[in-house]
């Protein structure tokens, strides 16, 4: 890959202050695929320098001139899809056709809902006669994860642009090349010089100089909740903004009134999603207690029933998790709910006997859990699910809100009962019958799932900060 040693700063492709680099290891194979430069804190410094040296200038640009950036970069990103699709494919696992439709096309639908929502949101508006502005928060500093990279680098810059913002990009070290790509995409399009920067690195070196620097006036992290943790230590002296979308144990809770075996099985296929590796996986199902049997039984020919393999095979339904060091953890979670007493249905711990090689990890069902047992406490980010009984629906909604986490949940069953049901459960998102993803909804969470919200006009006001001028309206 041709910049993939280099950083973009100040509309430049530039040399890393101090060479250092890192393999980028397919999981599929265990082998690597090529390297990516490491940057220091000092190539932190001289990006958040140039996105400062930007920012006058670019967040007094005029509403129309950002649209229209947006929508070139739009136009450049579909044209790139595939490519993007490709690399994420080889760097973190996903099934290429998966990879493709889901992965990288949801980087222009982020663009897409921006734009959208751009067009319509009131930066400017009187109330009484008090005129209420939204401008843009300043520097931004971006870290975003390795398991949906070109989702999660969409839906922060493209509301950072359309606000005004300027920013630096540091992306995971796991899957830092399809960043590149996005950067070159930014390039093309013509983003002005310093307006968006990309630094790769690792979260101790760059992560911690984005958080503490006092000239970045916003982090915005999504990743698990222990480096989100640590983001928020390092932001805490500069008393900046941070937003976060962190970890999750999203429960899904199938009502008696429900198509039990279609909810069941599209339960575990969205569980399962990506090998698991989402952090709103719905990977807590909660069914009757009478019905633990029959949901045991559909879980675990469901999960019998999808393919693990490469993920160049069209035939593939769950690459492999996305290194070595998430291989493990899920092993050893694994390992624990057996140890704890849950009953394993399906999967299991090691690989799939058909592969002897790459991180591939066998779809797993423990039935008859419990909320206090570690796989039903710990965010395991593998394909694993865990079916826990209740008794009432009163039963349900203390089970799925007895978590420290706080993103997601979902409900299977009649309409109206679920409507009902999901004012009751403490998650920022809450997902009815399997329903469609809607990319203007907000995403985000309660408790340690994080704070503040992404996606369509939500995402715009993430990146505003809002100053009232009372006595405007007065003669």
């Amino acid at each position: 890959m041709e910049h993939a040693d280099k950083f973009y700063i100040g509309g430049e492709w530039v040399e890393p202050t101090v060479s250092r680099s890192r393999e980028v290891i397919d999981p599929s194979t265990e082998q690597p695929i090529g390297t990516t430069a490491i940057g220091s804190a000092a190539d932190a410094q001289k990006a958040i320098a140039a996105a400062r040296s930007a920012f006058s200038s670019f967040s007094q640009t005029p509403k129309e001139e950002r649209v229209e950036l947006l929508k070139r970069i739009l136009t450049i990103l579909k044209r790139r899809n595939d490519e993007l699709g490709d690399i994420i494919s080889r760097e973190m696992g996903a099934p290429l056709v998966m990879a493709r439709s889901q992965q990288a096309a949801l980087g222009a639908a982020h663009f897409e809902q921006t734009i959208k929502a751009f067009e319509t949101f009131a930066f400017d508006y009187m109330q009484g006669t008090t005129r209420i502005v939204h401008e843009p928060v300043g520097v931004v500093a971006m870290i975003t994860p390795w398991n949906w990279p070109i989702n999660q680098i969409a839906c922060k810059v493209a509301p950072a642009l359309a606000t005004g913002c300027t920013m630096v990009l540091k992306p995971s070290e796991t899957a830092p090349f399809n960043a590149v790509i996005f950067a070159e995409i930014m390039d093309e399009a013509g983003v002005p010089k310093g307006v968006f920067n990309l630094v790769q690195g690792d979260g101790p070196t760059v992560g911690t100089m984005l958080a503490s620097h006092p000239d970045v006036d916003m982090v915005s992290f999504t990743g698990s909740t222990r480096a989100g943790i640590a983001v928020a230590q390092a932001a805490a002296p500069t008393v900046k903004r941070v937003h976060q979308e962190l970890g999750g144990k999203s429960p899904n809770i199938v009502l008696r009134s429900a198509d039990f075996s279609a909810a069941v099985a599209a339960g575990v296929r969205r569980c399962f999603g990506n090998s698991g590796q989402t952090c709103n996986a719905p990977t807590r199902m909660l069914v009757p207690l009478e019905r633990m049997d029959e949901a045991s039984s559909i879980a675990a020919r469901e999960a019998a029933a999808l393919v693990v393999g490469p993920p160049s095979d069209p035939r593939t339904d769950l690459g492999p998790v996305a290194s070595a060091a998430q291989f493990a953890k899920i092993q050893a979670l694994i390992e624990r709910g057996i140890a704890e007493g849950a009953e394993l249905v399906a999967g299991g711990p090691g690989r799939p006997s058909h592969l002897n090689s790459g991180y591939y990890v066998r779809p797993t069902v423990f039935a008859r859990v419990t909320n206090q047992m570690t796989i039903a406490r710990e965010e395991i980010f593998g394909p694993v699910l865990s079916i826990i009984g209740y008794d009432s629906e009163d039963e349900a909604v203390a089970i799925a809100n007895d978590t420290p986490y706080g993103l997601a949940a979902y409900i299977q069953g009649d309409p109206e009962e679920a409507r009902a049901l999901a004012n009751r459960l403490r998650t920022g998102i809450v997902r009815l019958n399997n329903c469609a993803w809607d990319g203007a909804a907000p995403f985000g969470g309660y408790k340690q799932s994080g704070n503040g919200r992404e996606y369509g006009k939500f995402g715009l006001h993430e990146f505003t900060e809002i100053k009232g001028i009372v006595g405007f309206g007065n003669e």
